[in-house]
């Protein structure tokens, strides 16, 4: 164990970033707790700080404004925030540091937008505009018919995936769990199978090359469909929230829905409930997908 007189923020990083990949965090999110505290490393170091015994919270804040002034929006800084209070908690619970200085670090108030849940219209453009690229339909057919997340998809092996099933593995501290495939989803890989290049196991979606396709290249490739299809102001998520809406319009459960998705709490759930009401009052009923 390092004491903190001896301990590097270079060094720290990297012991940080190891320690979210052996506890099993998302690769986009090892990526972006990365990028941040490399970020902030290198501002300290401008500053002729190197040890972290040297960071105060005077430190961090002036690295804050920066970012302010140089045109992070509120929502980017509180995720930047999010990223330092969770390495020198990190830091803390190591006993690296005696004094935690991103402790009263707060985060600047910004408008959360409620989730964006696609019509009847919209969802039908994008199956519909993604339908001659085999391999983009079917990875939209799991978005809309599963509700699984883009780090889940991206990490689905060709093991995974059932006869009327499919297995998500554990991500960002969220258990194994299973979830149905039904007939759109099945038909849509059932398609992709017959097209995609034969390798001995690996990634469900991956290039011409064999390369497993990594969260970005689904993202980009979702949001050029999106365009395609006429849908504005929409994200890969969306798809997600639509899945939730679609089931909670139905009448699942709540427990059931919780359950389906991988949400940790039922309150997390519960807060469609509100986004439901308001579409059906406006008489806009989702069909089955």
């Amino acid at each position: 164990m390092n004491s903190e007189k001896n301990l590097e923020l270079s060094n720290a990083r990297e012991q940080f970033v190891k320690y979210l990949s052996q506890n099993k965090r998302a690769h986009a999110t090892i990526l972006a707790y990365s990028k941040d505290i490399e970020q902030l490393v290198a501002f300290i170091a401008d500053n002729g700080k190197k040890q972290i015994s040297d960071v105060e919270k005077i430190d961090l804040e002036g690295f804050l404004k920066k970012l302010s002034v140089d045109g992070y929006t509120p929502k980017s800084l509180s995720r930047k925030i999010n990223s330092i209070k969770t390495f020198y908690r990190f830091l803390k619970n190591q006993n690296s540091i005696t004094v935690n200085p991103a402790a009263e670090i707060t985060h600047p108030k910004y408008e959360v937008k409620p989730p964006r849940i696609l019509s009847k219209m919209e969802y039908r453009a994008l199956r519909d505009a993604s339908r001659g690229d085999i391999r983009t339909y079917a990875i939209v057919e799991l978005f809309l018919q599963t509700g699984v997340r883009i780090g889940e998809l991206a990490a689905i092996k060709i093991e995974d995936v059932k006869e009327k099933e499919m297995a998500i593995q554990p991500q960002e501290n969220h258990p194994l769990r299973t979830i149905p495939l039904n007939k759109a989803a099945k038909e849509a890989l059932d398609k992709w199978f017959s097209v995609r290049p034969k390798t001995n196991g690996g990634a469900l979606f991956i290039t011409k090359t064999g390369r497993p396709l990594l969260v970005r290249n689904i993202r980009t490739t979702i949001d050029r469909y999106f365009k395609v299809a006429g849908i504005e102001d929409a994200k890969v998520n969306d798809l997600r929230h639509t899945f939730i809406a679609h089931h909670l319009a139905s009448g699942t459960p709540l427990t059931v829905i919780s359950k389906l998705v991988g949400h940790k709490r039922l309150a997390t759930t519960e807060k469609y409930l509100d986004l439901v009401k308001e579409k059906m009052s406006e008489n806009v009923k989702l069909e089955e997908l």
